[in-house]
């Protein structure tokens, strides 16, 4: 729980230089609550490691005091190199998970967040229904702290249609989607304008280009698309037009994409150029949407993070260092 390899928090800077990222979690456990949870690396890893159970009922365990104090290091360290650090909280947990045990450990982290305005806290749930009955008040009443970005992973229509929604009411200066693993091709054009009613123009302000827009002038558009296949020994592959079709839709809306990664299985169409990926095991899916050739490599590290022969590594621009 400190730098992490997770793609998606690493700033490459214009200069060639690299800012790392972070992972911060508060505490452990979670439950299953869709489909994408179904081989949740997170309780694998909690397993393994004896840190905690799964489920609605199962005990959740804060993480030490050392752990906590890991953030005034690195915002310390990012004031004086005058750098942001972005920190991808509750990898293992969900921050709005609707559990008694978490509310004063929740109430904590905002403190800590507050302390640490040189830090980019990105906040990942598949709660987004649940955000705005447990943030501070200040923050949905025009104080949201311009260093908290706000994520919900979509892994299939269904979610997407479910959670977005959700999050496009939440006034953070980001809010942005994690496709992964992506299950499923997704529409997301209702989203990437600003009203999922009438489409109106992200940069047309004020927005007033409909009776919806004057009703929910919260309504907001995603800022930041992050895609990515499942890894692990029961992944379930990714078609490739599923994730080339969301960085279309991307680019024609003007919101960044983010590839992260392949997973477990490739495509043998983006296949690598120097061939050693033939010594992998290669499955045909025939299931209407997922059919196609796909070879099963040992890693995602092997599979790659290239679409079409070259990395998306588009972000947006947020957060204000006080």
């Amino acid at each position: 729980m400190a730098e992490t390899k997770i793609e998606w928090t690493v700033t490459q800077h214009t200069d060639g230089t690299v800012t790392p990222g972070y992972t911060f979690n508060p505490w452990i456990g979670c439950a299953k609550v869709s489909q994408g949870c179904a081989n949740c690396y997170a309780e694998s890893f909690a397993h393994r490691y004896g840190k905690a159970e799964w489920g609605p009922t199962a005990q959740r365990v804060r993480t030490s005091a050392a752990n906590w104090r890991k953030p005034l290091v690195w915002n310390a360290r990012a004031k004086k190199e005058g750098r942001r650090y972005k920190v991808f909280v509750a990898s293992l947990a969900d921050v709005f998970e609707n559990n008694i045990q978490i509310v004063e450990w929740r109430l904590d982290l905002f403190d800590l967040i507050d302390a640490t305005r040189n830090l980019d806290w990105l906040l990942l749930t598949k709660r987004p229904e649940n955000v705005k009955t447990r943030v501070r008040d200040s923050w949905l009443a025009g104080y949201w702290p311009s260093n908290v970005w706000i994520g919900t992973s979509v892994e299939n229509q269904e979610m997407a249609d479910k959670r977005i929604p959700h999050l496009l009411t939440l006034p953070a200066s980001v809010r942005f989607l994690s496709c992964e693993p992506l299950l499923g091709p997704l529409d997301l054009s209702p989203w990437l304008s600003c009203c999922p009613s009438c489409g109106a123009s992200r940069k047309d302000s004020p927005y007033t280009s409909c009776g919806y827009c004057e009703a929910y002038p919260e309504a907001r558009s995603i800022s930041w698309v992050i895609c990515g296949g499942e890894s692990g020994p029961q992944a379930r592959p990714m078609h490739e037009n599923w994730a080339r079709s969301l960085r279309d839709q991307c680019q024609a809306a003007g919101v960044p994409y983010f590839f992260k990664q392949w997973g477990q299985w490739l495509p043998t169409n983006q296949q690598r150029l120097d061939n050693w990926y033939n010594s992998g095991e290669l499955m045909y899916a025939a299931d209407k949407e997922t059919a196609g050739h796909f070879i099963r490599l040992a890693s995602k590290h092997a599979a790659g993070r290239t679409l079409d022969r070259r990395e998306w590594n588009e972000m947006p621009k947020g957060g204000i260092a006080a």
